[in-house]
């Protein structure tokens, strides 16, 4: 089902939602544009998201556009780490649910 390939096929949407797209571009290239924050912590950043929400085109784009900024092995561990311990704490902290009155 995932395959890099199945990214050609935004042409689709770019071509029946021109609009919408041509602003998503924009506000995506802006997102990660250098500013306040580095270019390479919002490449971290985003691997951390794509991790978590288990997109495997991010995690993929995302990780070659960290490494493209320098992002090390070591670096890319950590984060994949920081990853999986905000999905745990969620489930911890959602746990608490469990436990309304009865």
């Amino acid at each position: 089902m995932y395959d890099m390939k199945n990214l050609s096929r935004l042409s689709h949407l770019e071509a029946n939602a021109s609009k919408g797209m041509d602003a998503f571009w924009q506000f995506d290239r802006a997102a990660f544009e250098e500013g306040a924050v580095s270019a390479l912590t919002k490449q971290l950043a985003a691997v951390a998201v794509a991790l978590t929400t288990q997109c495997p085109y991010c995690i993929e784009l995302h990780v070659k556009a960290a490494r493209e900024a320098g992002a090390t092995d070591a670096q890319l561990s950590e984060i994949a780490v920081v990853a999986a311990a905000i999905r745990a704490g969620g489930a911890i902290t959602h746990a608490t649910h469990m436990f309304n009155a009865k």
